[in-house]
């Protein structure tokens, strides 16, 4: 049985009703996607240390 905690109480998300199934399922949802974009900021964070690392090696010594 899937439960849900809500405020610290537990509740059978089976045993609920259908509007309050479909929140809980949006939740979810935007977790999940939330999820994808902390990942795909931490890929492009990267990258652009990357080319921070590399346009220092480009550019002139003596300035």
């Amino acid at each position: 049985m899937p439960y849900i905690t809500v405020d610290g109480r537990d509740f059978d998300l089976d045993k609920l009703g259908e509007d309050a199934r479909q929140q809980a399922m949006n939740i979810n949802l935007a977790d999940q996607e939330i999820h994808r974009l902390q990942v795909q900021l931490a890929i492009f964070q990267t990258a652009r240390n990357a080319y921070v690392m590399a346009l220092q090696v480009a550019l002139p010594k003596d300035q």
